[in-house]
């Protein structure tokens, strides 16, 4: 089995804003390959726990079978989102307070790199995309069923895609011909259509990542998310979120502003709003040193923000 690496981005950075007490309860809501609950761990006592939670089954077999994880009592490990935090919580018979969540948002490197996931628009593979390989509808499901109206939505929605519908009519059309089946059959299709985009950006970029937050409902699951993440969190405690799409930071900014979210798609009538209070000053986000961006490039458009449960204790 290939094993794709991962470097954490903002990893000193993230674990200090969680302000871990080494007899704490911690989430580490996106495991990914273990980066950041490695750090976590090695800060936690003998009392203390770390919860790890993914829906990538390959990110959870690596948490259950590989070391620091495997054997360590501290651990738990939940096969699920981060939406489902209150209920890994008791499936792992945690009755201590959570003191501090960290969510490193979107896509990892091993997923990008894994040819047969689907998710790179750069190599040949069956065009899945989704980070849950378990359930689910695949990418090519979706795009050789869905309305052209759907389509062209999702990529104005989610992947701010201006020429959303000439590419939307592209897709319907070279499926008619052929049902797609690969990455790069639909990449083809999508750089055909498109009449301009900046140098060095491929063109299939805006419409890859609107697709794969669409697939895996990555938005809907981050609202869902943060008002989890609040309802478990100790007064005090701390969520630490790294985002690296401006989709994701806009609603991560609004959260911790107080502002109540809605559903992503069509607007929404649900008032919900939070008692976390952000932190870091006016900006109120962390950006990776230029050292860490020249040693790994897919650091530059990571944002951590943080924010404190000012519930009285």
């Amino acid at each position: 089995m290939t094993e794709f690496t991962h470097t954490p981005v903002l990893l000193q950075e993230a674990v200090a804003a969680l302000n871990v007490q080494e007899e704490g309860v911690y989430v580490d809501g996106t495991f990914g390959r273990g980066g950041h609950s490695r750090a976590i761990l090695e800060a936690l006592g003998e009392k203390g726990h770390l919860l790890v939670i993914d829906k990538d089954p390959e990110a959870i077999r690596i948490a259950r079978d590989t070391l620091p994880f495997r054997g360590d009592h501290r651990v738990s490990v939940f096969h699920g989102s981060f939406t489902q935090i209150p209920s890994a919580i008791v499936a792992a018979n945690i009755a201590a307070p959570v003191r501090g969540i960290l969510l490193d948002l979107g896509v990892s490197s091993p997923q990008l790199e894994d040819a047969s996931r689907g998710f790179s628009f750069r190599a040949a593979g069956p065009l899945d995309m989704r980070m849950d390989i378990t359930r689910g509808q695949t990418a090519a499901m979706w795009i050789n069923a869905a309305a052209e109206a759907d389509i062209a939505d999702v990529l104005w929605t989610y992947g701010e895609e201006r020429f959303a519908r000439r590419i939307a009519r592209a897709i319907v059309g070279a499926r008619a011909e052929m049902p797609f089946e690969t990455t790069t059959q639909l990449a083809e299709v999508i750089s055909k259509a498109h009449p301009q985009w900046p140098k060095g950006i491929h063109p299939a970029t805006q419409s890859f990542q609107a697709i794969r937050l669409w697939v895996n409902q990555e938005l809907e699951d981050l609202i869902d998310g943060l008002y989890a993440a609040e309802s478990v969190l100790a007064p005090g405690g701390r969520l630490a979120i790294i985002s690296f799409h401006s989709l994701e930071d806009r609603l991560v900014k609004r959260f911790f502003r107080g502002d109540a979210l809605h559903p992503v798609q069509h607007g929404g009538e649900t008032e919900r709003h939070t008692t976390l209070k952000g932190l870091k000053g006016a900006a109120g986000v962390v950006v990776p040193s230029e050292e860490e961006i020249r040693k790994n490039p897919r650091a530059r458009s990571a944002r951590l923000r943080i924010a404190e449960n000012r519930l009285q204790h």
